[in-house]
């Protein structure tokens, strides 16, 4: 045996509170790290059934080896002369195995190469664990939303940021198509993000995480309004476009409860905290109804919708939507992002025509009928 102090556990306590790798699992990667330098040492395999053990209490460190008794000795790694077995076991018999400590006293014998693969080993194990913590606490935290604080922003090798944020017992990026594009991401600040998927990329593990997911504003919502969290209010759709704007469906199960007025608050407090969180992007929020011309109608706030005719031909849903001619670019909206958005919070497709124009429509379709009646 190798006395080597209290060094080792006091590193593996130190690992286990920066890093939250088990102190077992650090201490078990040593001992497996000493048994593989010195089978390179021996030149043994894995066949060899090497043990290293560490003796917490004493403060020491063995290497026991197996090893044949021979009547004359070929291999000295594997083998032991019956006259010098029997220095140990008197009554030892030719054949007869034994388990002996083979610890050299003095480490710095393995040489170079050996305290190389030792090395190796250790950092395989040590990462090995890191992966097994990271990806445990990846599946207890996927699809939910956590706080942390912008940790630091690293360049890809095309020039893209990475937003790095510590969020306690990990970090977790947010690569440049999960960030708002408007957004300017400042170390030090703090930041709410969307615990998306866990992959490797060159065996480095990487908990990715987003600030533009649908899902992040439901969860601010859930947080802020208490009738969300007790189940009084429900949520029925999102319909997200990051950073410019969010429309958000809800209905009450309790017909005293206004589900629009819960989800603003008292003076809009609980909207301003979503809104201080999400830099100020714009949100609607929508009345549910099961009736689809209501939905649509309220979707399309906040422009004033006159009539919504709906088809279904099993294959596609879509509904027509007239407007006043002085709502239409309102129902529309820049870049056609209103309609857009109360079409994917519906799942209906949504065509709109301005009032004049689609009483003229209808007026033309009476003038062919006309024609064919002549």
């Amino acid at each position: 045996m190798y006395n080597i102090g209290k060094n080792l556990v006091e590193a593996a306590e130190q690992l286990e509170a920066e890093k939250n790798i088990p102190k077992q699992t650090f201490i078990r990667a040593i001992c497996d790290a000493i048994g593989g330098a010195y089978k390179k040492k021996m030149g043994l395999t894995n066949q060899d059934n090497i043990v290293v053990q560490y003796d917490e209490e004493a403060g020491e460190i063995g290497i026991f080896a197996p090893k044949t008794v021979v009547a004359e000795l070929t291999d000295a790694a594997r083998e032991i002369s019956l006259k010098e077995a029997q220095e140990y076991i008197p009554d030892v018999l030719e054949g007869e195995v034994l388990e002996l400590d083979v610890t050299p006293e003095d480490f710095a014998e393995f040489g170079r190469i050996a305290a190389t693969t030792a090395k190796q080993i250790m950092t395989q194990r040590i990462r090995e664990a890191e992966k097994s913590n990271l990806r445990d606490e990846f599946k207890t935290r996927q699809g939910t939303t956590m706080a942390g604080i912008i940790k630091r922003i690293e360049y890809t090798i095309a020039g893209q940021p990475n937003v790095v944020v510590d969020l306690g017992s990990f970090d977790a990026q947010i690569p440049l198509r999960y960030q708002l594009s408007k957004d300017t991401y400042k170390v030090g600040s703090r930041i709410r993000v969307f615990i998306l998927e866990y992959r490797e990329d060159r065996k480095v593990p990487v908990i990715v995480a987003s600030h533009t997911h649908e899902n992040l504003v439901k969860e601010l919502f859930e947080i802020e309004v208490p009738e969300i969290e007790d189940k009084t209010v429900e949520i029925k759709a999102v319909a997200r476009e990051a950073g410019q704007r969010t429309k958000i469906a809800v209905a009450s199960v309790n017909d005293d409860v206004d589900p629009v007025g819960a989800c603003i608050g008292s003076r809009g407090s609980r909207i301003q905290n979503i809104l201080s969180e999400l830099k100020s992007e714009k949100i609607d929020i929508v009345r549910y109804s099961e009736d689809p011309v209501n939905f649509i109608s309220s979707a399309l706030s906040p422009a004033q919708v006159l009539t919504v005719a709906l088809f279904d031909d099993g294959k596609e849903k879509r509904a027509e939507v007239t407007v006043a001619s002085d709502q239409l670019s309102l129902a529309i909206g820049r870049g056609g992002q209103n309609v857009r958005m109360a079409a994917r919070l519906t799942g209906w497709k949504i065509d709109i025509k301005a009032q004049a124009v689609a009483a003229e429509f209808q007026n033309d379709s009476q003038d062919e009928e006309e024609v064919e009646r002549v």
